[in-house]
């Protein structure tokens, strides 16, 4: 990977940012597949590294957050008791900017409350002031958004039920969803105006078709968390900074106003391997701990 022509890294990282799969990717740019898979995860690893630093002061008047499912290895039922964390079900938690469309924040992990409050936190320190907040039902929100943004916190959820009386027999097993047949929205604190999670359930299905990872009904899921988590940060930051969005003409990056133009991805990979935080090597790994006092010399 290291002697990778740089054009043959733009191949690649062009067609992960597209869909494809570590496979795929390897047969039609002809590299090999574990150096595709070693790119992937060293661009990714420097894509969150890139989203940290871009990704502060944000000041936005709404913002949308919501979970997309995926699994690591294996489905949540077939985990053993020592994989619980590292496989199974893994959440996405993603904030949108409600008027931008950038991803402020996210974070990968189980859907439960110390995962939630994490990223409620990371939001509450990239953002300034206190912007309508709207969510599901998800219970571990409300606690989350009071603790990190105080009682000036504006926080609405939005909940809709599905039909049951229409589902097929063969419902367990389908991935298409139910109908809607209600809706209803409630004002958790302040005074939200606009309670509303469709902006960040359309990012969901960008990430779906960005990531061949998220694909339903095929072999492209992740094996490994960290190769997971990876491919999470490498959309998200070619999501804000290279995509055009449609409706806005513009990237989110530029419409939040931290870019002047769209970024290349030969731009985004110099980026995010500059910014990619060192890795200890198996011969140091980590020097500050290598270091001790040998007594005495050799001896006769």
């Amino acid at each position: 990977m290291n002697i990778l022509p740089r054009q043959k890294q733009i191949e690649v990282i062009a067609a992960l940012s597209e869909g494809l799969g570590i496979r795929a990717t390897a047969r039609i740019t002809c590299v090999n597949r574990e150096t595709v898979g070693k790119l992937a995860l060293q661009v990714g690893r420097g894509c969150a590294e890139l989203h940290d630093r871009l990704m502060v002061g944000i000041r936005v008047n709404r913002s949308k957050l919501d979970e997309c499912w995926s699994f690591v290895a294996k489905k949540q039922r077939r985990i053993e008791r020592n994989e619980i964390f590292a496989k199974g079900d893994q959440y996405v938690y993603v904030g949108i900017a409600g008027s931008q469309k950038a991803i402020i924040s996210y974070r990968v992990g189980k859907r439960d409350a110390e995962n939630t409050d994490r990223f409620i936190r990371d939001l509450r320190e990239r953002v300034i002031g206190y912007p309508e907040i709207s969510t599901d039902g998800f219970h571990a929100y409300k606690p989350a958004i009071r603790d990190a943004f105080g009682p000036r916190a504006s926080h609405g959820t939005i909940i809709k039920t599905l039909s049951v009386t229409d589902l097929r027999k063969d419902a367990p097993q389908r991935y298409s969803p139910a109908a809607v047949v209600a809706v209803s929205r409630e004002v958790i604190s302040g005074d939200p105006e606009h309670i509303s999670a469709s902006y960040v359930e359309r990012e969901h299905l960008s990430l779906r078709m960005s990531s061949k990872r998220f694909a339903r009904l095929s072999n492209g899921f992740s094996k490994r968390l960290e190769n997971h988590v990876a491919a999470v940060s490498l959309y998200v930051a070619h999501y804000n900074l290279c995509r055009v969005y449609e409706a806005l003409r513009t990237t989110p990056a530029m419409a939040l106003g931290i870019g002047d133009r769209p970024w290349t991805i030969g731009e985004l990979i110099d980026a995010a391997l500059s910014a990619e935080p060192p890795l200890p090597t198996p011969t140091a790994p980590d020097r500050r701990r290598q270091f001790r006092v040998i007594q005495g010399g050799k001896s006769d």
